[in-house]
């Protein structure tokens, strides 16, 4: 993990999203961007750079306020004293805030993303808006959604809800590679549910060949029932006491891939924990 994004509306959910990268950073050795988009539906997004701003910014002084003001907001959270064992840089930028992200990611070959919600029902009430529903979905890196700042960023107990299969092979890479910076017990967990059940040996055996085939050495196994999957992992991970939730997500439907669309919304949402998501494509 070399690069890691972090985008802000300055709002309290969004500081906590960068202290929490600030940690994963300096363990992996990352480096971060913080981004700035102010919002303009004229246009996907383009870059602030220097003095001059584009013609069409200048003609509205609310507009060339509004850069100032954000421009001196995000040098102050970049230039922060307690984040200088970090190399942090700045991006501010005008227009979709979900094209913003996607060029960003593009252009610094972002690794990771962590962002800040509020709420606890609504993806849309993440930090920047409706367009983060899209981000979990699309974006093509992790996704680490931060609910609360935590008590201390140390993620000693990780929920991998996992269907196992080969689709997940960069995902689960991902996770292992997580649990190696923290040193921490990955718990492998499968929901039961009334409409997609299956029996414990199968798939705790099933589980246990995922694990040596990824090679992890410090782990559990478990099946977990509960009348919905969102409902499952948030619960298995509150009865754990775990530190961050970890899941893939697909196009497809039924738990063979473990989240699909709302499920993986649902959970975001509902998790006063940090959630880490991945879009798997099939």
């Amino acid at each position: 993990m070399k690069k890691i994004l972090v985008p802000v509306d300055f709002s309290k959910a969004s500081i906590n999203a960068v202290e929490v990268a600030y940690d994963i950073a300096k363990r992996a050795g990352a480096s971060i961007t913080i981004l700035h988009v102010i919002e303009d539906s004229g246009t996907d997004s383009y870059s602030i750079s220097g003095q001059g701003h584009p013609s069409n910014v200048e003609e509205t002084r609310f507009m060339v306020e509004l850069i100032k003001k954000s421009r001196k907001q995000l040098e102050k959270m970049v230039e922060e004293p307690r984040f200088k064992d970090v190399n942090i840089d700045g991006e501010l930028r005008i227009g979709n805030p979900f094209h913003g992200m996607r060029t960003i990611i593009t252009e610094h070959k972002v690794d990771l993303v962590v962002m800040g919600t509020r709420g606890h029902t609504k993806l849309e009430e993440m930090v920047i808006g409706s367009n983060t529903e899209r981000v979990v979905r699309q974006m093509r890196c992790p996704v680490l959604s931060v609910h609360n700042k935590p008590s201390k960023v140390d993620f000693k107990n990780i929920v991998y809800a996992t269907a196992m299969s080969k689709d997940e092979e960069v995902f689960s890479r991902i996770v292992k590679r997580t649990q190696q910076i923290y040193n921490s017990t990955v718990h492998l967990v499968r929901i039961n549910t009334p409409g997609d059940f299956q029996r414990d040996k199968v798939v705790k055996d099933y589980m246990e060949k995922f694990a040596k085939k990824l090679q992890l050495k410090n782990y559990t196994v478990n099946v977990y029932n509960d009348l919905t999957t969102e409902e499952g992992i948030v619960y298995f991970a509150d009865s754990i006491d775990a530190d961050l939730v970890c899941m893939a997500t697909h196009g497809r439907t039924g738990f063979a891939h473990v989240m699909a669309g709302s499920i993986a919304e649902d959970v975001v949402g509902q998790s006063k924990r940090p959630v880490l998501t991945f879009v798997v494509k099939h």
